[in-house]
């Protein structure tokens, strides 16, 4: 599949073209942004999302991976959760059900929500799924495009202590492994046709 390697600010434009036509040509179309923790995945899928927003008055279904890994050692986990729940029945026109992690009890579920965390899509609208694990193998054959949001190791490490302010930088070290092992396996960066450097 061929890469392209794009600036951030060159992709998002790039990309905010490619969904306008396909959000005219498919019923549901599927956008998966993956890259390594602290990358600036949210972001770009956030400002992606906003500007899908302005040009088509909808509001793309936005979904992070954060919410389907089950614990700081569930990358793998994540992914084929998604896969399963999300993926396979949008592609195959059903309705998506999944239950999102909560990670201050750790398992899935809200209790303080009426549907206990449980969240559905019809499709019918542009789906972007962000995070790491979102490109793999299955999912890249359920995509209509796939990103790959590289950054410099330190400015990740950075990125990740900052936004969190630095209370979960004993996981960095742990996920990183988990983080080879899948891109590994899985050739992600093969898999994705735009290459964006953050």
């Amino acid at each position: 599949m061929p890469r392209n390697l794009l600036s951030y600010e060159e992709a998002l434009v790039s990309v905010h073209s490619k969904l306008d036509v396909l959000i005219q040509t498919k019923n549901t179309a599927i956008v998966l942004i993956d890259g390594r923790a602290g990358s600036g995945k949210s972001r770009f899928a956030g400002q992606l999302a906003d500007l899908i927003f302005r040009s088509e008055k909808q509001l793309p279904k936005l979904i992070h991976m954060d919410d389907l890994y089950p614990g700081w050692d569930g990358l793998r986990a994540g992914s084929t959760y998604l896969n399963r729940s999300i993926l396979g029945p949008i592609a195959s026109g059903k309705q998506a059900n999944w239950q999102v992690w909560d990670w201050q009890i750790g398992e899935r579920g809200m209790a303080n929500e009426p549907a206990n965390g449980w969240r559905s899509f019809e499709g019918g609208n542009l789906v972007i799924v962000e995070g790491c694990g979102s490109v793999s193998l299955a999912s890249s054959e359920q995509a209509d495009l796939t990103i790959w949001i590289e950054s410099d190791a330190g400015q990740r490490k950075t990125r990740f202590s900052k936004r969190d302010q630095g209370q979960f930088d004993t996981y960095w070290p742990a996920w990183s492994i988990q983080e080879d092992e899948f891109y590994e396996q899985e050739q992600t960066m093969k898999l994705c046709e735009i290459v964006v450097e953050n």
